[in-house]
Formats: C-alpha cells, sequence, structure tokens
C-alpha cells in the first residue's frame, strides 16, 4: 500500500526537534509521498527546505486567509519567485475563513483573488481553505473563471450543494481525519459517498485534526496517520484499501504534476 498525505504542515514547529523521525515514521507506514503547505512567506520558504531535504516531501507556496493581513506585493513577488523552484507543485494555502477572522473580509476577498490570478499565471494547482465564506469563495471562482484551473478543497466539511459545486469547478476533495471521529464524521461519512473516486485525496493536515485511533493516545498529527484516514474512507467507501491507495495517490500526483519516474 502505497499512500500520498496531500496536506501537512512539516515546517510546523512541533516537529522542530523530529522531523527526520516523522517522516522516516511516516515511510514505514507506507506513505510514499507527502505535500508540506505553506501558509505564509516564512513557512513557504520551510517547506521548499525540507522538500529539497527529503525527497518524499513536494511543498506549496501561498499566504492561508488568517495571515492576508500580512499579505503585500512585496510578498506576493518573493512567493511567485518561489515557485519556480522545481520541488513547489501548487498555490495554497488560501481561501477564506469567516469563522476565526484573523483578518479581515477585504484583505481575505483582496489576497485571494490576487493569489487565484498568480497560481493561474504559474500556472500552479490550488489548495483551497474554506470556512463559514456563506459561498463567498465559490462565487469568487465562478466570477474570476479560467478553464485550465485545478486545485482541491483542502479539508472539506461543507454540505452537499457545496460539495456538487466545487465538483462542478472540476476541483478535487481533501479528506481529512474528520471522518474517522465518530460524532464530528459523521455528516463527512455521508458525503464522501457523493464524490467521484477520481476526485477523491487524502490527507492528515498534520499537525492539526488527528484520527481515530491515534487521537486517543497523542495530539500531534503527522502523516503516518493518513493510513487511519484511508482505511475509514475505504470502510465507507465499501472499496479494498489497496485499491483505495491506489486511486487516491494516483490522483494527487495528477493534481500535482508528479510524474512517477520522478518520484
Amino acid at each position: 500500500m502505497k499512500l500520498f498525505d496531500s496536506h501537512c504542515h512539516l515546517d510546523d514547529r512541533s516537529y522542530h526537534k523530529d522531523l527526520e523521525t516523522v517522516i522516516h515514521r511516516a515511510k514505514q507506514n507506507g506513505i510514499e509521498n507527502m505535500m508540506t503547505v505553506g501558509i505564509d512567506q516564512e513557512t513557504s520558504i520551510r517547506g521548499i527546505e525540507i522538500s529539497d531535504k527529503f525527497k518524499e516531501v513536494y511543498a506549496s507556496v501561498g499566504v492561508h486567509p488568517h495571515r492576508a493581513s500580512t499579505c503585500s506585493d512585496q510578498v506576493m513577488k518573493r512567493l511567485t519567485d518561489l515557485a519556480k523552484n522545481t520541488r513547489v507543485r501548487a498555490w495554497g494555502e488560501t481561501g477564506l475563513d469567516f469563522n476565526r477572522m484573523y483578518s479581515s473580509k477585504d484583505d481575505q476577498e483582496k489576497w485571494f483573488i490576487r493569489q487565484i490570478q498568480t497560481a493561474d499565471e504559474c500556472p500552479l494547482p490550488l489548495i483551497l481553505h474554506e470556512r463559514d465564506s456563506q459561498g463567498r469563495l465559490l462565487e469568487i471562482l465562478k466570477t474570476h473563471p479560467n478553464k485550465n484551473r485545478c486545485g482541491v478543497v483542502h479539508c472539506f466539511s461543507g454540505n452537499r450543494l457545496e460539495l456538487d459545486a466545487y465538483l462542478d469547478l472540476g476541483l478535487f476533495i481533501g479528506i481529512t481525519g474528520i471522518l474517522t471521529l465518530q460524532k464530528r464524521g459523521s455528516d463527512l461519512r455521508n458525503l464522501v459517498r457523493y464524490i467521484p473516486l477520481e476526485k477523491l485525496l487524502i490527507e492528515t493536515d498534520a499537525p492539526y485534526l488527528t484520527p481515530a485511533p491515534q487521537k486517543n493516545k497523542t495530539r500531534r498529527n503527522e502523516p503516518a496517520f493518513v493510513k487511519s484516514v484511508l482505511l475509514k474512507l475505504a470502510e465507507v467507501r465499501d472499496i479494498e484499501p489497496d485499491e483505495l491507495a491506489d486511486i487516491t495517490s494516483s490522483n494527487a500526483k495528477r493534481l500535482f504534476n508528479i510524474a512517477p519516474a520522478i518520484l
């Protein structure tokens, strides 16, 4: 079984002392590749450094909606330069988050639109973050169309209408450890049945969103635990885990333009 953790944050300080061990443990559990995701200029640079050191890891660059207030023309220029690195295979994490409001709506929307346009120019697939935007993220995507655009809705937790709208835009859907949680994951377990297999990705969002059963033993999530997401998803979709592993890994490589020959 070979898996692809399509979204993690290996630059996080919780890994500073044992990152090499974390990546080794992932490989022991069949995690063939990982995408470490930038949320601002600093973490994007760090992600590239990690991907340069570990061939299993690829990187993205971008500004998270929580950090939108720190974005600027200078930051965007630097990220655009970083995106030329061959280890960078996506733009993001970008999007809208109207829940915690660490950045104003105006800042979030301004820099989200700018990042969509820049990703299109690169061109790179988008890693999208959405929380409580009341349809605004979808509205922005639709009012700034690009028939060649691709991307993934990271940590999907929306409703059926939102799911269908994302799929209509040709987007992939990222499934996290929320799927494994008895109460919190019940709605998601119902909705994943409607996602075409060719649009499914699995992810950890490590060090966050630790899945069951690891959640009962440790607070810190890590790429090795994406296997628990895969096993629960296989159970819900009534498909053999090995087959689903191949499908989701192939999907991630297709999205991030990673050819098997260069792995």
